[in-house]
């Protein structure tokens, strides 16, 4: 059973995405079919949640949509549906999920930014 487990990770393509770290500002374009046709959906949103597992690796985006209205979505890292992640900003959180995030609105939900490249510090 443990070999099939170790076949099936093997088995994962690197798309190159990039890093992902919770607070991280995302856009994530996703694939959307439509009856017989396809087009790309851009989702944006803050990442307040990150869920390592191998091959079941996941993320959740937050955004606000209209009127003040939050939306979360959780997308499978290795999905075959995103076709690609850009990460526009890196913020300093010291929490790995960022649940307080919905109950912050305006200038209080921001995060500090943070310019640097080598995250382990």
């Amino acid at each position: 059973m443990t070999d099939l487990v170790k076949l099936l990770e093997d088995r994962t393509e690197d798309r190159g995405f990039p890093e992902l770290y919770p607070g991280d500002e995302v856009k994530v374009h996703l694939r959307i079919v439509e009856g017989n046709r396809e087009r790309i959906q851009i989702v944006p949103g803050m990442v307040i949640r990150l869920r390592k597992g191998g091959n079941n690796k996941s993320f959740t985006v937050r955004r606000i949509a209209s009127h003040g209205i939050g939306v979360e979505r959780t997308f499978l890292y290795n999905s075959p549906r995103i076709e690609k992640i850009e990460v526009l900003r890196h913020s300093k959180v010291r929490r790995a999920q960022l649940y307080y995030m919905r109950d912050r609105r305006g200038k209080k939900a921001r995060l500090k930014e943070v310019r640097t490249v080598n995250r382990n510090k």
